[in-house]
């Protein structure tokens, strides 16, 4: 019986947070419109003074709902795997219940957040988008150092595929990328904002 009733609150959490997922991703959509200041853009223009082209008090109260969003998805990932870890620890999970694999794919979190994407680049060709939730960049998941372990793997991989899993709209999705020389800016054309 108490098996069943983790499952039911597991799976209460985890539509919990696909829809805070979704309402994240469409701030996010909202914040890196062409000419919008992205989700960490400056809202000063060169001289200092608020930009004149953004509302700036929604923005601001959209970067701390999605921040506010982000916490608090983040801890219910964490309390649903421990709940589901130490359920299973004790033998209660009856057959149907999430699986070690289930457990898993709810503790790999995202560690980075997509902001950016020149056009043409290598990352927008092999299919990243904005938004897109970074889980694992090659052998790169969520630590310490975490832009110094990207930039090293983009590097060490260059003209080689990294195979990437990303969240999107609540999904993981596998892809593909090649860091590789193009006309712009580094070796992938995107920034990655942490988590």
């Amino acid at each position: 019986m108490v098996g069943a009733n983790l499952k039911a609150e597991a799976m209460a959490l985890m539509d919990r947070r696909t829809e805070l997922e979704a309402q994240m991703n469409a701030i996010i959509q909202r914040l890196c419109q062409p000419g919008g200041p992205g989700i960490s853009g400056s809202l000063v223009d060169s001289e200092g003074f608020p930009r004149s082209d953004i509302d700036i008090p929604t923005v601001r109260a959209e970067r701390q709902r999605l921040a506010d969003n982000d916490e608090g998805s983040n801890n219910q990932d964490s309390s649903t795997a421990t709940a589901v870890a130490s359920a299973a620890s004790h033998n209660v999970l009856p057959r149907d219940a999430l699986t070690a694999m289930d457990v898993d794919a709810t503790v790999s979190l995202p560690f980075a957040v997509v902001d950016e994407i020149a056009e043409a680049s290598p990352a927008a060709e092999d299919g990243l988008q904005l938004g897109d939730r970074i889980v694992k960049f090659g052998n790169v998941e969520a630590g310490d150092n975490l832009l110094p372990r990207l930039a090293s793997e983009a590097q060490t991989n260059h003209g080689h595929a990294i195979p990437v899993i990303v969240m999107r709209q609540g999904a993981l999705i596998n892809l593909t990328m090649t860091p590789r020389t193009w006309q712009g800016r580094g070796l992938l054309g995107c920034h990655f904002q942490m988590l």
